[in-house]
């Protein structure tokens, strides 16, 4: 018999579609499945890490989200899985030059990269229970991927400070607009 991801792999496969079809799927049968993406971006089934990457890369394309659940949603059904903080990470910090401009590009745990931009944009929250900042950069659909604290600090190092109102504030330059990082008194 097949097994429970199997399943959910054959029904993406024999539904695979355009990015757009994916994004109409609305499947009638809704339920869970034992998958949880841990904080560092590693993904469990049952417990068990996934050992395939192309795996990860395949369920990552039927990823939705909604409000603040996570859901596979293939033609058949919608499932409901947990995520630990955000479903990516983001370990990699590039800068190229973009027609004498200076772009910023991430590195993703899937292998994809993106580009800090408008659409693609940084977001810090402060964690609550450290202090620490919690990095973000949005990747497509309302997904994000949280940057590793090296990736940051990497951002860090491309930042320059700017004053406004008497404090001074981090940014970093992508595609000539401005991200900021946070209080450079910090």
């Amino acid at each position: 018999a097949m097994s429970e991801l199997e399943q959910i792999l054959d029904s993406i496969k024999s539904g695979e579609a355009t990015s757009t079809a994916k994004r109409h799927w609305q499947p009638d049968r809704h339920s869970s499945i034992d998958i949880r993406i841990a904080s560092n971006g590693d993904w469990y089934h049952e417990g068990r890490r996934f050992q395939r990457d192309s795996l990860v890369k395949l369920f990552a394309n039927v990823l939705r989200r909604e409000n603040d659940d996570y859901f596979l949603v293939t033609p058949a059904e919608k499932l409901r899985i947990e995520v630990e903080d955000a479903p990516f990470v983001a370990n990699l910090v590039e800068t190229i030059d973009d027609g004498g401009q200076q772009a910023i590009v991430f590195t993703i745990n899937i292998g994809e990269r993106i580009i800090l931009d408008q659409e693609h944009s940084l977001r810090i929250e402060i964690d609550q229970g450290n202090g620490e900042p919690r990095p973000y950069i949005h990747f497509r659909n309302g997904l994000d991927a949280l940057i590793t604290r090296s990736a940051f600090y990497d951002l860090i190092n491309l930042s320059r400070e700017v004053e406004r109102d008497g404090s001074g504030y981090l940014v970093v330059s992508s595609l000539g607009q401005d991200f900021e990082l946070g209080s450079s008194e910090d």
